[in-house]
C-alpha cells in the first residue's frame, strides 16, 4: 500500500510589497544644484554619478511633467545622482516652474524632512560642519539618556540653502535591541589604521 505524498505548505506571505528589498535613492529638490552638489561633493565627501537635463515636456501644451512628477505642465527639472557614503544614491532636483513654493516644508509641516548622517566622531564632525560658512547649528548637540536610544548623541544643522542635516552617533548595544531581533542600519567600523 503507498501512501499519498502530501504537498509542504507554502510559507506564509511576508507583508510588504513583491520584490522590493531595499531603498534605491533619496531624493531632495534643492534651490541651486551648483551650490548643493558642490556642499555634498565638496563638504560631505559625496561622488557625482552624473548629472541630466533639462527634463521637460517636448509638447508646449503637454502634460507630460504633472502626470509622470506631480509638477506644474510647465516645469522643468536638471538632476544630479550622487553616491553619499557605503549606502546612500541621494537625487537633486532643480525645478523651475510657475507654481513651485520656494520656501522649505518646517520639521512639523507635512513632507517635512531631513537627511540623518551616522559620524564615527561626532565632535569633529560637528566642529568641521559649523566651521563651512553658510552652515547653522540648530540648539546644541544632544544625548538620549533614556529609553530606547540611550546613549546616542544627536544634533541638527541646516546647509546654506536650508536643508536640515541631523548628524547621530549611537553607542553599541542600544536598549532597544533587548527586546527585538529588529537591528537598525550603522556602517561597520572603519579599519585600523596602521602606525606610522
Amino acid at each position: 500500500m503507498t501512501t499519498p505524498a502530501t504537498t509542504p505548505a507554502p510559507a506564509p506571505a511576508r507583508p510588504g510589497v513583491p520584490g522590493v528589498r531595499a531603498v534605491h535613492h533619496v531624493a531632495f529638490t534643492v534651490p541651486d544644484l551648483d551650490e548643493a552638489v558642490a556642499f555634498f561633493t565638496g563638504v560631505l565627501g559625496a561622488e557625482t554619478a552624473y548629472r541630466t537635463g533639462p527634463v521637460a515636456d517636448p509638447d508646449p501644451h503637454g502634460d507630460w511633467m504633472r502626470r509622470q512628477l506631480g509638477v506644474h505642465p510647465r516645469s522643468t527639472a536638471h538632476i544630479a545622482m550622487l553616491r553619499l557614503g557605503p549606502t546612500l544614491n541621494l537625487e537633486l532636483f532643480e525645478y523651475s516652474g510657475p507654481d513651485r513654493r520656494r520656501r522649505m516644508p518646517g520639521n512639523s509641516d507635512w513632507g517635512g524632512h531631513h537627511l540623518a548622517l551616522w559620524t564615527d566622531d561626532f565632535d569633529a564632525s560637528v566642529r568641521r560642519l559649523t566651521a563651512v560658512p553658510g552652515v547653522r547649528m540648530l540648539g546644541e548637540p544632544q544625548q538620549v539618556n533614556e529609553g530606547p536610544i540611550r546613549g546616542t548623541r544627536w544634533v541638527y544643522l541646516a546647509t546654506p540653502w536650508g536643508l536640515h542635516l541631523e548628524l547621530v552617533h549611537a553607542p553599541d548595544g542600544l536598549p532597544y535591541e533587548q527586546h527585538t531581533a529588529v537591528r537598525l542600519f550603522r556602517p561597520a567600523a572603519p579599519p585600523e589604521e596602521a602606525p606610522a
